[in-house]
């Protein structure tokens, strides 16, 4: 049983989407908790203990993303074509979520 390159291609891209979901979960978990948190303190808390890595989970969406355009650009072209808007809107909340870290220290 041999097994096609599409499929390994596929595993990529499924296995980089999922890290990214995984890893930055955490980091919109601690965003979302944020402003219910009174204490200055443990606020400071909350941001350094994902201030080091959280620019480095977004590698795992470009390499989902460029993944998809290598292996299957009819698919991307027909996903990027009917979601512009939503990953656009995604784009920018990264860029200011970016923006708002680097702005708080």
């Amino acid at each position: 049983m041999t097994i096609d390159l599409p499929v390994i291609w596929f595993a990529i891209i499924v296995f980089a989407t999922l890290m990214y979901i995984v890893m930055d979960g955490f980091d919109l978990g601690v965003g979302i908790l944020f402003p219910f948190i009174r204490d200055k303190h443990d606020r400071d808390v909350m941001v350094n203990s994902v201030a080091p890595v959280w620019d480095g989970n977004e590698t795992w969406l470009v390499l989902g993303g460029a993944g998809l355009f290598g292996a299957f650009p009819l698919a991307y072209a027909v996903i990027a074509d009917a979601l512009t808007i939503p990953l656009v809107i995604m784009l920018l909340g990264l860029i200011f979520r970016g923006v708002a870290f680097e702005f708080r220290f």
